[in-house]
């Protein structure tokens, strides 16, 4: 008797253990430490909609912000999140890929200062200015400066070190931090930061965080993907509707988060987040486009080759 209890408890710890049986297993990389713009990835988790899909969702986080991209292209990982300019270079670059869906569809990038005295673009002249990542926002920020008449700027590269480069008076403006996180922690610090957004300044619309898979995986794991997205669409839809439970099931999955600032990033965050399943065509070409003529790409690229569309 005594060892048939002990095989009834073995075999209940040992079906705990391992995934729903008949469930797809995919692997997600982020595209940075895990934070409030991947709030609709682990509300889809805690609230049981990717099981509800027959999936279970393996989520990691990369050591470099240009990690999820190669794996995915390499099948290594099943989808990543990502950015849709690094997507359409990565694409000139021979990458295969495809955008299976949004997760933020407008810029949260800005050119970020502390200097109140500063109120045009044009008053950045003659100024340094940093930038967060070489290849993107270097090559952004020389097309705001072109579009906006910043003259004689000098440009440095600050990696991540915004508010030190800042505060220091190494630089005068930042290009890169988001409006909806880096002011956050430099307000909970005691410094009110100020910025001009990168779309009512010249540089076209885009979505700021996608969705991105492999060709081949995606032709491979066409259904699972699908079941992903419409998952994601189920935790936006929840957050728009019951944010403050989001928030909190947000907050359960990642305890490591400062709460604070979470909690104030995510209030900005949410009229960002994507209300639908597809991509805006348009948008995605014109960004193209101005990639090529801004030199952050040196061929055309067609990016309805580039976007997946899903037929529900």
């Amino acid at each position: 008797m005594k060892k048939r209890i002990i095989l009834v408890i073995s075999t209940l710890i040992l079906l705990a253990a391992v995934p729903v049986m008949g469930a797809e297993q995919l692997k997600l990389m982020l595209d940075w430490f895990p934070n409030v713009d991947h709030l609709p990835i682990y509300l889809a988790q805690e609230s049981g909609y990717f099981k509800d899909q027959g999936l279970t969702v393996e989520i990691i986080t990369p050591s470099e912000t240009s990690d999820g991209l190669k794996l995915a292209a390499a099948g290594q990982v099943d989808l990543a999140v990502s950015y849709q300019p690094q997507t359409i270079i990565a694409a000139d670059q021979g990458l295969d890929l495809k955008a299976v869906a949004p997760l933020v569809i407008h810029p949260l990038t800005t050119l970020l200062f502390l200097d109140k005295t500063i109120k045009t673009p044009a008053d950045l002249s003659g100024k340094n200015i940093g930038y967060t990542v070489p290849g993107l926002m270097d090559v952004l920020l020389h097309a705001f400066a072109n579009l906006n008449g910043v003259k004689n700027y000098t440009p440095i590269n600050v990696g991540f070190t915004i508010l030190p480069a800042l505060v220091s008076g190494k630089v005068d403006a930042v290009m890169g931090p988001f409006k909806t996180y880096e002011t956050v922690v430099m307000k909970q610090q005691g410094y009110t930061a100020r910025f001009f957004e990168l779309e009512n300044n010249g540089i076209p619309d885009y979505e700021e965080l996608i969705f991105v898979a492999g060709s081949k995986t995606l032709a491979k794991k066409e259904a699972a993907i699908h079941k992903f997205t419409k998952a994601i669409q189920l935790a936006m839809a929840q957050l728009e509707t019951d944010p403050t439970t989001a928030l909190k099931l947000y907050l359960k999955a990642v305890p490591e988060a400062d709460a604070n600032v979470e909690t104030a990033a995510f209030e900005l965050t949410r009229p960002y987040f994507a209300g639908q399943n597809s991509h805006d065509p348009a948008k995605w070409q014109a960004f193209a486009d101005f990639a090529l003529t801004y030199g952050l790409i040196k061929n055309h690229v067609d990016t309805a080759g580039l976007i997946h569309t899903w037929h529900e």
